[in-house]
């Protein structure tokens, strides 16, 4: 039993709403923290990674610019589930995604996606090869597709939250302070599959 949970529960909105809650919770963060499985412990690791510009219309699947010789490779070839987590301080809004990652290769979806400034994060090694372009050989992108989504987004004024808590202290009842809301594996494929239909009707 979770009181405050059920309390919060977002029972009302659309799937087409908590789509477009989720693009504009991430879109306003430039990173997320990636958590990953070790392949030798088992044991659970995370590092923050700033995925590139959501789409509105599936915005729980995602693409991330990484170096292929760093460690997170061998742990996603190991076990592809992975969770992301956005967090907004300002608001204390957050939301939760766990999915499958794939590692991408392809360098014309490499070029299509890469901007100058992700030249900074691998650096040039001057040997004419490893210079940190989307030509450089170290660069493969991780593609994340959301399973579940759970998402907390601000549902009053912080007084009013203040408020509403000191009056549970005394009540009992649990308060209303968030709107929480979950996208299931269903609602997100048929997010796609509209999305894939919009894109075949223009092209």
């Amino acid at each position: 039993m979770d009181p405050v949970h059920d309390k919060n529960k977002d029972e009302q909105s659309t799937t087409e709403v908590k789509i477009h809650d989720l693009y504009h919770l991430i879109h306003s963060q430039r990173c997320c923290m990636m958590t990953t499985r070790c392949a030798d412990s088992g044991r659970l690791v995370s590092r923050a990674m700033a995925p590139c510009p959501p789409d509105p219309e599936t915005p729980a699947d995602l693409w991330f610019f990484a170096n292929n010789q760093t460690q997170k490779f061998k742990e996603l070839d190991h076990d592809p589930n992975v969770n992301l987590a956005f967090n907004n301080p300002a608001t204390a809004e957050w939301a939760s995604i766990s999915g499958k990652a794939k590692v991408i290769n392809d360098r014309n979806k490499i070029k299509q996606l890469y901007t100058p400034d992700l030249k900074a994060w691998f650096g040039d090694l001057h040997d004419g090869v490893h210079d940190g372009s989307a030509d450089d050989p170290r660069i493969s992108l991780i593609y994340v597709e959301g399973e579940t989504v759970h998402q907390t987004l601000k549902g009053a004024s912080v007084p009013v939250q203040i408020w509403r808590i000191t009056k549970a202290m005394w009540s009992g009842e649990p308060p209303k302070i968030a709107v929480s809301q979950e996208l299931d594996n269903e609602e997100l494929q048929h997010a796609r599959n509209v999305h894939n239909l919009d894109n075949a009707i223009v092209d």
